[in-house]
């Protein structure tokens, strides 16, 4: 059994539901979790009132939302749901609306769950997986696409990272593209809580790091806001959505705004970009 069969089973997959709006939506997936006893529906009315105060950014990738709420006493397990939506639902994200697909995460861990995120961001960037989670008909066929081996390319429509970059040396100063700054070899990765879409973001990031031959020399940290300004002097720069950069305001270092968590190639550029590669 994969991290992802443990946390998502058949009964927490509802495909082609109906809903009106985007409070609708997550109501659903929350519905799914309560009915599988990981939640009580304090839950599910905590991830409809993050994104009333924090917007929109858990519409992390064209068309696909996570929701997600701070750990709390109206969580039993760790679980997560998939709702498919019939018709799409607008979330007001300037980018990525309108929104046919929202996972929900409840983590009773903050561990618990790392692998079944990696491996869920890592599907969602593959363009083909995710037309056949579209196509799928039943739970099964969404549990088959979900835990399927790995794909040995990259994803169509993705610039890969370049093999041949040069990694920076461990214990030698390089410098960042923010006034020639030495680096400090730490990239922080945001969202409201800390433990969905900004690890969703580290995943993907990590993608790219482990394609360069970077990993070794540089650590990703997933974080929330209110740690991040704290965390921010320790770190080369910050990536995360357009509502939470707003949220941050000045830390005193490059905050970069991520527009789709599941694109290689957009983090890619990004990191080129800030470290003058």
């Amino acid at each position: 059994m994969s991290d992802l069969d443990r946390l998502l089973t058949r009964d927490s997959i509802h495909l082609d539901a109906a809903a009106a709006d985007w409070r609708a939506a997550i109501a659903a997936a929350g519905a799914l979790l309560e009915n599988e006893g990981a939640i009580t529906g304090a839950y599910t009315r905590a991830m409809i009132a993050s994104v009333e105060e924090k917007g929109p950014y858990i519409v992390v990738a064209p068309g696909f939302a996570f929701a997600h709420a701070r750990p709390s006493e109206a969580v039993h397990r760790t679980a997560m749901s998939w709702v498919r939506l019939t018709e799409p639902v607008e979330f007001g994200h300037d980018a990525n609306d309108p929104v046919t697909l929202v996972v929900a995460l409840a983590a009773k861990d903050p561990k618990e769950h790392l692998r079944a995120m990696r491996r869920l961001a890592t599907v969602l960037g593959s363009p083909e997986r995710r037309a056949a989670l579209d196509r799928a008909a039943t739970p099964d066929e969404v549990l088959a696409v979900l835990t399927e081996g790995a794909p040995s390319s990259s994803p169509a429509g993705e610039r890969p990272a370049d093999p041949g970059a040069a990694a920076p040396e461990a214990g030698t100063e390089r410098t960042t593209t923010a006034g020639a700054a030495a680096s400090r070899n730490k990239i922080l990765t945001v969202c409201g809580n800390g433990l969905g879409t900004s690890l969703f973001l580290k995943n993907t990031l990590e993608q790219v790091l482990d394609r360069w031959g970077w990993s070794p020399f540089l650590t990703v940290e997933a974080t929330d806001t209110i740690s991040a300004r704290g965390k921010a002097k320790e770190a080369d720069c910050i990536l995360t959505s357009g509502e939470i950069a707003r949220t941050l305001g000045d830390v005193g270092v490059p905050v970069r705004v991520v527009e789709n968590f599941t694109s290689t190639a957009e983090l890619d550029a990004a990191l080129r970009e800030l470290y003058d590669v």
